[in-house]
């Protein structure tokens, strides 16, 4: 299955994952390829419209992460199995292809890069590393707490803690979006999902520097784009990524937050669209912009 440029956007087009598993993803534009991966309780839709401006200038492949929208499933979760729906994705996009991915969902493509997919550009959004001490990180517990909660049913319940105790949301903004019953509902839709990216972020929360070795595949390209009305956390997690990548480098998006790439895409999009528009050379053996 193999992507045809300039096509106009495909609903759930699908390719199938290497365990089987179908991924199901929208593909519009034309030009070079771009993924975009999502974050956690979140589907291609939070990437709807930063799909259409992109798509100005790149095929955008916006998909459904597994177990999330239109994609399926398999018994047993593995990161693993989550880069290999990438690798999918990218053969299906003729065998390369650049990505972009928001909170965890770039820590996803991070980890993707890492593992030696073929991709041309990488662009992060907020990676959440907690990479200081004295950074509020997830309480140490949270994978039991949260598989406590699923397990017994209670997915709204997951939902909230994790909106409080990882989000850092006001449990008062928790209560007024539960009385949003459409909202709620998708969020709560998508609980059974949390283990997944508490598993993608591993122990990369805990207050402590990152290990260059885990990352030391990731030799592509790569910009990291933090909000400036942001936590000063994201900011030392971004300059640490760069620490140890090859041929990265950082820019703060003045006047935005983490929510941006679903509130701000238009504010976004253009600094996207700059990097991966790049050409190579770029980036000098510290990782700081040419000419910088």
């Amino acid at each position: 299955m193999s992507a045809t440029r300039g096509q106009a956007a495909k609903a759930d087009a699908r390719v199938v994952s290497a365990d089987g598993t179908e991924i199901a993803f929208e593909q519009s534009g034309s030009g070079p390829a771009v993924v975009l991966v999502a974050s956690a309780l979140a589907d291609r839709s939070d990437t709807t419209r930063l799909a259409a401006l992109l798509a100005e200038h790149f095929t955008v492949i916006n998909y459904d992460r597994r177990g999330r929208g239109a994609s399926g499933d398999a018994d047993a979760y593995a990161v693993e199995r989550e880069i290999e729906d990438i690798a999918a994705l990218i053969t299906h996009a003729g065998g390369s292809a650049s990505v972009f991915g928001s909170s965890s969902g770039a820590v996803l493509a991070l980890r993707a890069a890492a593992a030696g997919l073929n991709i041309d550009r990488l662009a992060l959004y907020e990676p959440p590393f907690v990479v200081a001490d004295g950074d509020d990180g997830p309480p140490r517990d949270l994978a039991q707490q949260v598989n406590a909660l699923l397990a017994q049913g209670r997915d709204s319940d997951a939902v909230k803690y994790f909106m409080t105790r990882v989000q850092g949301m006001p449990g008062i903004a928790v209560f007024f979006m539960k009385l949003m019953p459409r909202m709620w509902a998708n969020l709560t839709r998508l609980a059974r999902t949390l283990p997944y990216d508490i598993a993608v972020m591993g122990d990369t929360q805990q207050g402590k520097p990152l290990n260059a070795q885990e990352w030391k595949g990731a030799s592509v390209p790569t910009r990291v784009l933090t909000g400036g009305k942001s936590p000063a956390a994201f900011r030392r997690a971004a300059r640490a990524v760069t620490d140890i990548l090859p041929r990265a480098d950082h820019r703060t998006l003045p006047g935005l937050n983490h929510g941006a790439v679903v509130m701000a895409p238009k504010k976004i999009a253009p600094q996207i669209t700059e990097f991966l528009k790049g050409g190579a050379g770029r980036y000098s053996s510290k990782g700081e912009p040419a000419g910088a």
